[in-house]
């Protein structure tokens, strides 16, 4: 299983609507606001890196209100 967390810059005020997405979406296991930098953290997993991407991609950063996002991925095997 591959994971992945984007953190999520979007317009102004359309947090809930983007957090609602999110949620909605197999591939995405948690999705929350946050204080700072960025507006939203999602936790997405997937079986493979290809599908990993594709979910990043397709599912997620193709949302309107996403003005940009930051992917940051696991090492496998760092302790």
């Amino acid at each position: 299983m591959k994971k992945a967390y984007v953190l999520i810059n979007c317009d102004l005020g359309q947090e809930g609507l983007i957090l609602d997405t999110l949620r909605s979406i197999k591939s995405v296991k948690e999705a929350h606001g946050t204080f700072g930098a960025y507006d939203v953290i999602a936790e997405v997993t997937a079986e493979n890196s290809e599908d990993l991407r594709k979910a990043i991609t397709w599912q997620i950063r193709k949302l309107t209100p996403i003005r940009a996002t930051l992917t940051l991925t696991g090492i496998e095997g760092q302790k």
